[in-house]
């Protein structure tokens, strides 16, 4: 086999390589030997047929098998020889096999991996959430669940913040009526997030059997765009009018979480504890973003087209499948691939330089790391004995808890390299609550 290297940017080469065909004379006449053994031939009993009649029929078939594998295995070898590391798929061009005499010659144009240059870890500055649970953080976590447990009682009064109101509603435009209730109404808690402040303040303060007209303007970026930038006439009746009643924080408020003997004490324990993992999480979610974020901007090399496009491809089909399941009509849903282009620049240029730091410094994941990642994705379900054998039933299954878990190794040891501050940060903040 000759072959011929070419350069014809940065990433890309071409391969000339030349075949010579006698040696796959022979493959062709052994594998057509072997089908002369069961072809059938009208007038030929199986393997009495002539070589010339298998080759008539099946000859053409055979050589382009043959040619083709040779293409295969030549290609595979010449860039083994050539220590080059294909990037994707090979734009493989020849002339017609039956056009080849003495020897099969094609060329083979390709993309390499590009050598991942990324900075010095040790001049990385990334800063680490620093936060301890206190009694003010377990207070407003049992508000929140206090608030979810919330119900509700009919009262004559008029309607006030923090109330639930069942009204009978039509809501028209220009006269035309585009919205309509019917007789079983809606029901409404006064005061909630997601809708316009005046639709509510124009709610309160009616009684149970008034009825009452008012219009509201809608903003032009409103949503749905349907109201953007018009005027709606509301005509409500209100059918009735509760007022929220709290539960205490007592005994069996603790055993509706879960604390079987009603210890409130516990339960706030139990909270404090569910806070402090979850803290923990934040804060290794954010350490994680940072690293990932320090090489990506550290990255000193180009990325082969064919890895882009792929990643492109693939985000595309991922968003279409989204759509699809959330029940868009994706015949009126354009995408297009510029649309993913930064995030999947970003993306391919962060798994090139994991790949590489992980193999540099043998930080694949080990057994006992793999089953960690397991365990801790079991304890969501309700048996996580039955995940973890389920898990281990098939060795793909193990891809995912793998490749996490080596993840985790790789942000450990650039954490282990940079500047790493620790930063004083709120509760509040971490959570991302408003």
């Amino acid at each position: 086999m000759a072959l011929n290297v070419e350069t014809i940017s940065k990433l890309e080469r071409r391969i000339t390589i030349s075949v010579p065909l006698q040696p796959l004379q022979a493959q062709i006449h052994q594998r057509l030997a072997q089908m002369s053994r069961t072809a059938k031939f009208a007038g030929f009993r199986p393997g009495k047929a002539p070589m010339g009649l298998v080759n008539q029929h099946y000859g053409d078939q055979v050589r382009d098998e043959v040619y083709s594998g040779a293409v295969e295995k030549s290609f595979g070898d010449a860039v083994d020889e050539a220590k080059l590391r294909v990037a994707g798929y090979p734009n493989i061009e020849h002339k017609p096999f039956d056009a080849a005499t003495q020897n099969l010659e094609y060329t083979a144009t390709f993309e390499v991996f590009p050598e991942v240059v990324y900075g010095d870890l040790a001049k990385m500055k990334i800063e680490r959430p620093v936060i301890e649970v206190g009694e003010a953080d377990v207070k407003k976590t049992l508000d929140v669940l206090v608030k979810q447990r919330v119900s509700y009682s009919p009262v004559k009064r008029a309607a006030k913040k923090g109330d639930s109101i069942n009204v009978t509603l039509k809501a028209s435009i220009d006269g035309k009526e585009v919205e309509s209730t019917g007789d079983k109404g809606i029901d409404l808690v006064l005061g909630e997030a997601g809708r316009v402040e005046s639709f509510d303040a124009e709610l309160t303060g009616g009684k149970v059997g008034t009825s009452k007209q008012f219009d509201i303007s809608y903003p032009a970026d409103h949503t749905p765009e349907q109201l953007a930038g018009k005027t709606v006439t509301y005509d409500v009746t209100y059918v009735s009018v509760s007022e929220p009643k709290l539960p205490a924080l007592d005994a069996d408020f603790a055993k509706s979480l879960g604390i079987e003997d009603g210890d409130v004490e516990k339960m706030k324990a139990e909270i404090t504890e569910s806070l402090n993992q979850e803290v923990a999480k934040r804060v290794s979610a954010k350490l994680k973003e940072q690293v990932f974020q320090a090489l990506v901007e550290s990255a000193d090399f180009e990325i082969p087209r064919i890895l882009l496009g792929s990643e492109i491809n693939r985000m595309m089909e991922t968003t279409a499948q989204n759509l699809k399941q959330r029940g868009a009509d994706l015949s009126t849903i354009k995408l297009e691939p510029s649309m993913f282009e930064e995030q999947a620049k970003r993306s391919t240029t962060l798994r090139l330089i994991l790949g590489e730091l992980i193999n540099t410094n043998g930080l694949h994941a080990n057994a006992d790391q793999i089953r960690a990642m397991v365990d801790v994705f079991s304890q969501s379900f309700e048996r996580p004995a039955d995940v973890v054998t389920w898990y281990y039933a098939d060795p793909k299954r193990l891809d995912e808890p793998s490749a996490l878990a080596t993840e985790e190794n790789a942000v450990a040891y650039v954490l282990s390299k940079a500047k790493v501050t620790d930063k004083k940060v709120k509760f509040d903040d971490l959570m991302g609550n408003a």
